[in-house]
């Protein structure tokens, strides 16, 4: 075997969510060995455990953010939007808000729907229960035995039950749970935080595999440069490693599997030969399979977000400003007590902007300070903000290479906006937020709205604000698809077409975006996937009910839902 080269069973490619979960899955079996690829390092990082870190870490450049950006978005005036992708063990899941939201079951069964036999709801629904350990125990839509922990937010503060009381008030439903029987409505969400702790895929599946395991082999600061095909197959990656980027070489006896996320899988792919002909050529690539749809298909969650001073001093605006932020620090760092435990939106609501459709389209995330986009406004008042998220995007984009240099960053180009449905979508979300922030459960809290402001009313004025501000919610996927069809770049089992021995697993295999937050999907196809790459059958499949396949009215809706008890915080 030539200098610098190892053979593995299997190779993965990141250590992200869905790598983590497959390195934990594929070692469980002792007679196999697995290497798991990842450009950065262990994240060990206090900031990263943190829950109320989640404003530094991922809006700010460090080791653990690949921080991309778009091109000029021409429906946005031009802006070039932040694309934040984690690096480092976890990935994503290192540096996301900790919301654990699986999406619609229609949205799986719209997959199954269009040929992928395997991903409806039921044949999904037993992945996720094996993934959770839910604080609150199992149920028929819950699992509590599983190594990602979810809980519910522990925070007393009365605005998240003011809010979800002021939507009641509105006419929208009111819900316990938006992975159980109903996703419509106001309620808590359920977070990936353990004992005060960041609960990531590196800490719920990795570090466990490697502290009991000797047949995985973590290869950190590894930049992944090509995958090695020989005779139509995979038989390894060509990766830098560590700062010198000394080029070595790992082997797969039986499978690479690419898990690098939504714009990595497919550059690394079309590093390797594999993707639209021509426009490898252009780079001077040689092609080894032509496949022009990889790179496309590019979804993402656009967002807007509205802020409204609050006339109480009751909000995170206390502690973390000024000194009081390193109070917070200091407290969690010593006794892991304090509001450091906790990511500050701790309640949403998913809501149809139309009464005719099947399933919620915006999701709302109410956060118990102001903000200014992603960020808490510098201001020395206190108040409260709410995100607008248009959950079912026809726009739709794609990913190119910049250069043949493994080391370049990607042209991501969302093409956010491009569709009236989705601009319509915005301006509904809007005028719902203000019909529900006018509420009297939320009068005695209710201060002046900042942003946008209410000489932003007509659909133009709410229109340009929306290009001024607008930004992702960071949930991008689809750049390498999943079909039945023949042109899907992947097949239902994420085998790749055209080339052997090589599976895709990540949310760049998803080929339409789910109706929430999209690490729990990411994490549940990874699970589902460790079996498909073992050999294994699939979990059986489990029927559980939803609201909408019941038919339940919207009026019971509200008077089942609307106890206080309903939709307490733990």
């Amino acid at each position: 075997m030539p200098k610098h080269e190892a053979e593995f069973d299997y190779v993965i490619v990141g250590a992200g969510s869905a790598g983590c979960v497959l390195a934990n899955r594929l070692t469980e079996d002792p007679n196999v060995k697995v290497a798991i690829l990842e450009a950065g390092g262990r994240n060990k990082s206090l900031m990263l455990r943190m829950p109320a870190a989640i404003g530094d870490i991922f809006m700010q450049k460090g080791p653990a953010n690949w921080m991309f950006q778009t091109v000029p978005q021409g429906t946005l005036d031009a802006r070039r939007l932040y694309q934040p992708r984690g690096r480092g063990w976890g990935g994503s899941s290192a540096i996301n808000g900790m919301l654990y939201v699986r999406g619609h079951a229609r949205d799986y069964d719209q997959w199954r729907q269009t040929g992928l036999t395997g991903w409806g709801y039921a044949d999904v629904l037993p992945y996720f229960k094996r993934a959770e350990h839910n604080e609150n125990g199992g149920d028929t839509w819950r699992g509590d035995r599983g190594p990602l922990w979810v809980s519910v937010g522990p925070n007393g503060n009365p605005l998240y039950r003011a809010f979800i009381n002021a939507g009641r008030q509105a006419g929208h439903p009111v819900t316990r749970d938006f992975n159980g029987y109903q996703q419509e409505g106001l309620g808590p969400f359920h977070l990936t935080i353990k004992d005060g702790e960041r609960c990531s895929a590196a800490s719920a599946y990795l570090e466990p595999a490697i502290r009991d395991r000797r047949n995985l082999t973590v290869l950190s600061h590894a930049h992944a440069m090509k995958i090695i095909i020989e005779n139509g197959e995979a038989r390894g990656v060509q990766y830098a490693s560590g700062r010198m980027k000394v080029v070595k070489t790992v082997r797969a006896r039986r499978e690479v599997i690419l898990s690098a996320g939504v714009f990595q899988s497919p550059q690394l792919l079309m590093l390797s030969g594999i993707g639209p002909a021509d426009a490898l050529r252009r780079h001077g690539i040689s092609v080894v399979h032509d496949a022009p749809e990889i790179g496309q298909n590019l979804q993402d969650h656009f967002d807007v977000v509205m802020s409204y001073r609050c006339t109480k001093p009751i909000t995170a605006h206390s502690f973390i400003t000024g000194y009081r932020k390193i109070l917070l620090g200091l407290e969690y760092l010593l006794f892991r007590t304090g509001q450091g435990r906790t990511n500050h939106v701790q309640a949403g609501a998913f809501l149809k902007s139309r009464t005719e459709l099947d399933r919620p389209d915006i999701q709302l995330h109410f956060a118990n300070v102001m903000l200014l986009n992603h960020q808490p406004l510098k201001t020395h008042s206190h108040g409260f903000g709410l995100h607008v998220c248009q959950l079912r995007p026809e726009s739709r984009g794609e990913m190119r290479l910049a250069s043949p240099d493994p080391f370049a960053a990607p042209i991501i180009d969302p093409r956010y906006l491009s569709s009236e449905t989705d601009r319509r979508t915005i301006r509904d979300g809007v005028r719902m937020v203000r019909e529900i922030v006018q509420q009297d459960a939320l009068r005695m809290y209710r201060g002046p709205e900042v942003h946008p402001g209410l000489d932003v009313q007509t659909d133009s004025e709410i229109d340009a604000w929306t290009r001024q501000t607008g930004q992702s919610i960071f949930h991008p996927v689809g750049t390498v698809r999943m079909g039945a069809d023949a042109n899907a770049p992947v097949g239902p089992d994420l085998a790749l077409r055209g080339v052997r021995r090589l599976r895709v697993v990540d949310a760049s295999v998803m080929p339409t975006l789910v109706g929430g937050n999209t690490n729990a999907a990411t994490i549940m196809i990874a699970e589902k996937a460790a079996d498909m790459v073992r050999g294994r059958p699939p979990l059986s499949r489990e029927e559980a009910p939803i609201a909408e396949d019941v038919a339940i009215s919207h009026r019971v809706q509200v008077q089942r839902f609307a106890s206080g008890t309903a939709v307490a915080f733990n």
